[in-house]
């Protein structure tokens, strides 16, 4: 595993500025890996998420659902109830190049890695299918750091 610091490929990752304006702008996000266990990182993401007003969709074959919100399995299962702005993705790097090139087929905005999450084929893949990309960053610490 590389870390952000080191772009072998040349990807841009979307800077402060350009976070907060997806931030701003994103309306539904698509949480890869939400669970209903309040001691995952995951649940608590997803509880800032929905508390800061985005129209969040749990994507977890293994839950039902997560603060009462129906879990689905896949992207094109969330995608199925409107279009998605940001897939947030809680998996281990390995696990991520597929979430990406599912996040590219159901024409999301934005594939976003969370905090440890560093693929830099899953950010090949994601910016070559038109998506912005967001590595080895939190969405609720942004949010915060935002003020929102």
């Amino acid at each position: 595993m590389s870390d952000t610091s080191t772009n072998p490929q040349g990807i841009e990752l979307l800077d402060d500025a350009a976070i907060a304006k997806l931030l701003r702008t994103s309306r539904r996000i698509a949480v890869v890996g939400a669970s209903s266990n309040p001691a995952r990182p995951s649940h608590d993401v997803f509880r800032t998420l929905v508390g800061a007003g985005y129209d969040c969709v749990p994507v977890n074959p293994n839950e039902a659902e997560v603060l009462g919100i129906p879990a689905v399995a896949t992207l094109a299962e969330a995608a199925a109830g409107g279009p998605v702005d940001v897939v947030d993705v809680f998996r281990r790097p390995e696990l991520t190049e597929e979430i990406a090139r599912e996040a590219v087929a159901i024409g999301a905005k934005a594939l976003w890695l969370q905090l440890g999450v560093v693929n830099w084929e899953t950010a090949r893949i994601a910016a070559d299918g038109g998506l912005a990309v967001v590595m080895d960053r939190c969405t609720a610490i942004e949010l915060r750091r935002l003020g929102r």
